[in-house]
């Protein structure tokens, strides 16, 4: 069992958007969501930040800093990534498509 927190789109409560950074999105192949994919966070420099399985949904998060950041998804339906510009706090969305 994978121990990251549930991946849905829902912000846990505690979350205050004024304070913290939130790259989230959903991992999609033809329009469908993809759950299971690795989707793995990588920095400016394209450095290894963090990696968490999409939800049933497709829907996956993260909590960062601002700045530059590549959102890679690995999956049975192919791969895929998006860039994310986090200029400050808030809550920062991006599709992913896998082919």
């Amino acid at each position: 069992m994978c121990g990251a927190p549930d991946q849905s789109l829902t912000l846990p409560p505690s979350t205050d958007l004024s304070k913290e950074t939130v790259l989230a999105g959903r991992v999609v192949a033809g329009g469908d969501p993809v759950g299971g994919a690795f989707v793995r966070l990588l920095d400016g420099t394209g450095e290894f930040t963090a990696e968490v399985v999409s939800s049933a949904s497709g829907d996956f998060r993260f909590f960062a800093a601002p700045g530059t950041w590549t959102v890679r998804a690995l999956s049975r339906s192919g791969n895929g990534q998006s860039e994310l510009v986090a200029d400050g706090p808030g809550l920062h969305q991006a599709e992913i498509t896998v082919a």
